[in-house]
């Protein structure tokens, strides 16, 4: 058998070797792997644990034409094509032998194409009438991001946790004092080192039905992705570590303040941070008047963190922007400090953020 050559370095021989349970051939000089006839369906059946559906040639993007590359099998030209639609790192083709040459920069997302398809799809959704109406109507964003493989058991259990809370105190006056009076966090209370467990307790509090309600719908859609991402545990420790640092933030904005602090948003504005950090390629949609846009998680945090700056400078209006900031600062820094880890532990996520993922928006 005649020995195969290289496509890329054309003078180094291809080396048969085992990869996710197949023969394949690989260029020890460059790294790249030459798949034969379904090799690479197999190969991605394998490390997706179970039956793929259509072949993966089947979901290719548009053709790039004749590539510069000779089949390794037959000698004839590659044909060079996007490996999906809306993903465009380009992959060769021999059509005559139906063999794949992958390069070794490309191999992680052809092993994740079948998820990376289906990520693609639906981030690239269009908006609908069913989410303008909603967002005309409540005022509050659509998240456009990927489906976590886990239940959010943290994120729900705190939604029900802060419904609960609420519920136990706002109906009765009496009651609504007392807790603001005891559990609310009071700058100048907590300079004379009174209540200090109110800088925690005052996550859990809420000074009305939309303030709750607008809270724990943000706690919703961005926290299931990170407790996807971070496991149960870290996500409950971050998500009170953020709200540590909001409290902290609103005391050091004006610690002779006696107006009483409360609200999970200084929390979920840390979570806010980390989110951008970890899922740009997630979109949120933005109303202006009537208009609706899907923006990017980046624009969508730029244009929150901008009004809060403005709010916190301005006149005063009962929001504790401090708060807010000084949240979303620790969940930039927490999100900074964690994100190598989550992208090795994520491929997906790390694929939607680079440059061949076509994002629609």
């Amino acid at each position: 058998m005649p020995t195969k050559r290289c496509p890329h370095c054309i003078t180094h021989p291809l080396e048969v070797t085992h990869y996710q349970g197949e023969e394949i051939d690989i260029c020890r000089e460059c790294g790249g792997l030459w798949f034969e006839k379904n090799e690479v369906n197999r190969m991605i059946a394998e490390i997706n644990e179970g039956p793929i559906g259509d072949k993966y040639e089947t979901h290719f993007g548009e053709s790039l034409g004749i590539s510069k590359l000779d089949c390794p099998d037959c000698n004839k030209n590659l044909e060079r094509f996007h490996l999906l639609e809306d993903f465009h790192t380009e992959i060769d083709v021999c059509r005559h032998c139906d063999g794949s040459w992958i390069e070794k920069d490309q191999l992680e997302s052809v092993e994740n194409s079948p998820e990376l398809k289906a990520s693609l799809d639906k981030l690239n959704q269009k908006v609908s009438w069913k989410t303008y109406l909603f967002q005309f109507l409540t005022q509050m964003p659509v998240e456009y991001n990927l489906k976590p493989k886990q239940t959010p058991w943290v994120t729900r259990s705190l939604i029900a946790l802060n419904a609960i809370i609420f519920a136990l105190y706002f109906f009765n006056t009496t009651a609504f004092s007392t807790t603001l009076e005891l559990f609310a966090m009071n700058p100048s209370k907590i300079s004379q080192g009174e209540h200090l467990w109110s800088v925690i307790t005052c996550v859990f509090l809420h000074g009305s039905v939309m303030h709750l309600i607008g809270n724990m719908y943000f706690l919703y859609i961005i926290g299931d992705n990170l407790e996807d991402v971070l496991g149960h545990k870290k996500f409950l420790m971050w998500y009170m570590v953020c709200g540590l640092a909001a409290s902290f933030a609103s005391f050091i904005v004006d610690p002779s303040s006696a107006i009483p602090s409360v609200g999970a948003s200084g929390a979920i504005a840390g979570l806010f941070g980390m989110y951008l950090m970890w899922f740009r390629h997630a979109s949120l949609t933005f109303m202006i008047i009537i208009y609706q846009k899907k923006l990017s998680a980046v624009w969508f945090f730029v244009i929150w963190l901008g009004i809060n700056i403005f709010g916190m400078i301005s006149a005063p209006d009962g929001v504790d922007y401090g708060a807010h900031i000084g949240g979303f600062i620790a969940g930039l820094i927490i999100g900074f400090a964690l994100k190598s880890k989550i992208i090795e532990q994520n491929p997906v996520i790390n694929l939607l953020n680079q440059p061949e993922a076509q994002l629609r928006r």
